[in-house]
């Protein structure tokens, strides 16, 4: 089995390519969702979101509101309040990469020429790319990004500006993930673009998974 990691900055078309990838045969699983699982009331980690954050980041019903933990975590749009997404990584990342793990592991259990990979924004950040035994690093424009975002949350350019800006603050730079990166997807053209890289690569990766790979 090859273990992957699918990762870019804010808005640059993760979940499209991790769709692509699945379409052509990949394991999928996805760290947002996971995260969202692990802040469902009961859960430990939501326990300890709410002692660091407050209760002011939750619905009436008890549950998590992501906009204000992420206004919590990442402060406010003009610099007045300090980020806290240390904080907020501290309690999310650990139990983040043990959920995947244990995925992973099952994955290769039920077929042992897998292609398992792992789409989360920050695994760089997190330091867990050493997990993984290939990095695919997902880019756009600055300005796509922007209307991706817009479009994404229905809002206004200007306010997706300051917001995207404000997350990036919290991530390396495209650069720098393009770096540390085996594969890049440049997702600035057409979905079909998109998806032509994506298929090149999937035969790449699940070509070296019918092999023996290091640290596998």
């Amino acid at each position: 089995m090859l273990k992957v990691g699918l990762t870019g900055g804010i808005a640059t078309g993760k979940s499209v390519v991790a769709e692509m990838f699945a379409q052509f045969g990949a394991h999928i699983i996805k760290a947002d969702e996971i995260a969202h699982r692990l802040m469902q009331p009961g859960e430990v980690v939501y326990t300890e979101v709410v002692r660091e954050f407050g209760t002011g980041i939750l619905h009436p019903d008890g549950t998590v509101n992501r906009s204000r933990l992420a206004e919590a975590a990442f402060g406010d749009a003009t610099g007045n309040r300090p980020s806290r997404v240390e904080e907020l990584n501290r309690i999310v990342h650990p139990a983040v990469i043990e959920r995947q793990e244990q995925w992973m592991e099952e994955v290769g259990k039920r077929d042992p020429k897998a292609v398992a990979i792992v789409e989360a924004a920050l695994i760089l950040e997190a330091g867990a790319a050493e997990r993984f035994d290939r990095l695919v690093v997902v880019t756009c424009g600055p300005e796509q990004k922007i209307e991706r975002w817009a479009r994404r949350m229905k809002i206004d350019e200007e306010t997706a500006r300051r917001e995207v800006t404000r997350r990036m603050a919290a991530q390396l730079s495209d650069a720098d993930k393009i770096k540390a990166a085996d594969y890049v997807i440049d997702n600035s053209g057409s979905l079909d673009e998109t998806s032509k890289q994506v298929r090149e690569i999937y035969a790449s990766l699940s070509a070296q998974a019918s092999k023996p790979v290091s640290g596998n």
